[in-house]
This record gives structure tokens, sequence and C-alpha cells, in this order.
């Protein structure tokens, strides 16, 4: 049976509770620490933990995310926890982004809602009334690991971030995911009648920086159509599909699971739109002559052609969308679209959508 695990936000909250308890009662030396994970529990490991002055103490925990294929197995998250007296209107917990843990593009510590949550929730009891808690979170390995991912390209820069929406990190078949994103939809659209359909963790990160509240956020996998057509049974008003450009411009051509394993075509589709826009055999061909999406895109740049394609493909993903949802769950459902490049540039968006960024941002 597949082992469960937890996610990289856990193993950082646990290290700084424990050198949280050790400063404060430094005959303690805790072995593991329970947590709080909104709304699971867990208890975590914590590998070691040292006093380095009066009001200062280090540990670290192992990150162990089960039987996930998951590049932070066995990462090391160190937390380095100070005391300090609080001044007046101060806050009572700081979060810092140490060594290893990435920044935004604004220099803002890559530390999402969740894990923040997560912070105050176990740390802030152990704080006492006149002392503030500063929280650096250090992971050595966090640079090496980044350069495996695509955070660079959506505006993480120089490590890893903590993100996710639970602590629990569980190996689901693809049956099982798809189980649990709908669910987790159901649930949503009971509070909230227009949605953020966010597609990948890139998705989920643009969505923040943009300010969307996170109860109105919905992870979706590669299974849109599905919940789309979820979305539309349950009575959802509008929703907002935002995605990489080179995923969510699969719905242009119809494909609405958009893993590559089932199928692709991304450089045809936006051959197509390049045809309808401009009629330029030429840049149809060099679009169908690209490697990627991503170089396609940037070919488009250099063309001057970015606008008028990504915004032909933006009008065909909702016209597509409302269509599928059309005939699947005879109704009409209102989707906005927001495409953005590697970068988490928006580089399109419809009328649509910024009317329902609108109702988002009353939640």
């Amino acid at each position: 049976m597949a082992r469960t695990g937890y996610t990289l936000p856990v193993f950082a909250v646990a290290a700084a509770k424990a050198a949280l308890i050790h400063l404060q009662q430094t005959t303690h030396n805790p072995s593991s620490v329970p947590l709080d994970l909104l709304p699971d529990t867990a208890d975590i490991l914590i590998e070691q933990v040292a006093i380095i002055d009066s009001v200062t103490a280090l540990a670290f925990a192992i990150s162990d995310p089960g039987d996930n294929l998951d590049i932070t197995r066995n990462t090391p998250i160190w937390a380095w926890v100070k005391l300090s007296t609080r001044q007046d209107e101060s806050q009572p917990l700081i979060i810092e982004a140490g060594e290893g843990v990435g920044k935004t593009a604004v220099g803002e510590p890559a530390i999402y809602s969740y894990a923040r949550r997560l912070f105050a929730t176990n740390l802030s009891p152990l704080i006492p009334e006149d002392k503030t808690a500063t929280v650096r979170i250090i992971l050595p390995e966090g640079r090496q690991l980044a350069q495996r991912t695509s955070n660079e390209a959506f505006g993480v820069l120089e490590g890893l971030s903590l993100l996710g929406t639970s602590g629990i990190s569980r190996p689901l078949s693809a049956k099982g995911h798809l189980k649990e994103l709908r669910t987790n939809l159901q649930e949503k659209v009971k509070s909230h009648p227009h949605l953020a359909f966010c597609l990948g963790s890139n998705g989920y990160s643009v969505a923040q920086r943009l300010g969307i509240p996170e109860d109105v956020i919905v992870q979706t996998g590669n299974w849109l159509g599905a919940l789309l057509v979820e979305a539309g049974l349950y009575k959802t008003e509008s929703v907002l599909l935002l995605g990489y450009q080179g995923k969510l411009i699969k719905l242009a051509g119809g494909i609405f699971n958009t893993s590559s394993h089932l199928a692709d075509g991304k450089l045809e589709i936006i051959a197509a739109a390049v045809a309808e826009v401009g009629d330029d055999i030429n840049a149809v061909r060099a679009v169908l002559q690209s490697q990627t999406a991503d170089g396609a895109y940037k070919l488009l740049v250099e063309m001057g052609l970015v606008s008028s394609v990504f915004d032909y493909l933006s009008e065909k993903i909702r016209k597509n969308s409302e269509k599928y949802v059309k005939k699947y769950a005879d109704i009409h459902l209102d989707i906005g679209v927001m495409l953005f490049d590697r970068k988490g540039k928006i580089i399109s968006q419809d009328e649509r959508a910024k009317e329902i960024r609108e109702y988002l941002s009353y939640v």
C-alpha cells in the first residue's frame, strides 16, 4: 500500500517549533513535535536541536513526502529561531527566507499562504507576550534542487518555495487524484459562486501573486474538462481559467485533459491560430518547426504577433470551454481565460476574465 508523507512547509514548521520549545525549555530536547496541519495533525521527527545562545536556537528535520516522486525527499530543513523583546506594534512572529528558500521577483520570501498559516497556528501560542520570534528557514540544498524545477521561470528565484494547500502528501492514482479535486471543488462552490481554476502549482503561484483569495482557488491537475462540467452541475456562476499558455491552449484544440500522455498538439494549435489571425505561411511554418510551445511563443514575440495570436487563443478557449460544459452538463457557465508565459507574466486575458477577477476580489 502506498505510504503518505508530508509537504515541505510541514518540516519547516516542525523544525521551527522544536527550536522555539528548546529555547525556552533547555532541558527538553524534543525528538518529535506535534503539529496542527489545518485540519489534520501529525508528529514530525526532529533530527537535531541546539542552543546557540540565550536567545537563539537551531533545529532541523528531514523531508519525507511518502511514496511520491518528489525532489525534496531526504532534504534537510533548518530553522533558526531568535527571541527578542517585542517593540510597540511589532509582530509577534516574523518569517524569513534563509539560504535555499526562494524569493519572488520583488524580493519577498516564497513562503505562501498555507505555510504562513501553519507557522502562525503552531508557533504563536508558544511565543511569550513580550517577545517577538524571528524564524529563518534554511534549505542547504535548495538552490541546487531548484535547478531541477521550473521555479525561476515562474518568478521564484534562488531556491525552493514553501507552497501548497495541504500538509499531507498523498500518493494518488489518477482516479484518486480526480476524486480529491472534485471533492475540493464541491466544498468551495458551496460558499463561492465565482471560482478561479488554476492549472498546476505554477498557476496557483500566479493566482496568489495576483491577489486572488485562496478560498476561491481550485487546482485542477489535468482534468479541466471534468471539473468544468462538475462546476456547471454544482451551479457555479463563473470560472476564471488561469494557466501557462503551453498547457491551457490545448483547450483551444478541444483537448480537455491536458496530460501530455493523452494528447499534445500545442504547436499545431498555435500554428492554426497564426493562420487565422495573419495568414502568414512563413510564420505558420516557423511555429511548426519550433521545439516547444515556449519556443513558439518567443518566436511570435520577435514577429510582433503575440497579442493577436494569444488573444485569439484565449477567445477560442473560452468558447470551447463553454460549449463543453453545455454539452455535458446542459448548463451555461460563464468562463474567462488568462494565459501567462514561463515567467508568470499575463500575456492574454479576455474581457470576461477581467469581470470575473472583479467578482473574486470581493471574497
